[in-house]
């Protein structure tokens, strides 16, 4: 599963398409230029059951770490990763 990503730096995206349909989705907004909030995570049915969801707050947490900045998640979703994955609090 390949994880893409758009940011435009006011907001952004990560995602997954399969036959050029997003399937897969979780979006977030710059609070400022240190930080950013994940405020909504949705995956397909067709998706369900196989980590796409851990999979997107994983390369959310790649960009938080190569970019020098951290992550509020205030998507239920993702904030139940964080609060399993406790390798990810570095980005808190």
């Amino acid at each position: 599963m390949e994880i893409l990503q758009q940011d435009n730096k006011i907001k952004g995206k990560f995602y997954i398409e399969q036959n050029g349909k997003t399937v897969a989705e979780m979006t977030y907004v710059w609070v400022n230029t240190s930080k950013i909030i994940i405020d909504h995570t949705e995956v397909d049915e067709s998706l369900k059951g196989l980590g796409a969801g851990k999979q997107m707050v994983s390369k959310a947490v790649d960009f938080a770490r190569e970019n020098g900045i951290k992550i509020i998640p205030l998507c239920p979703f993702a904030k139940s990763v964080f609060d399993k994955v406790t390798a990810f609090n570095d980005v808190l």
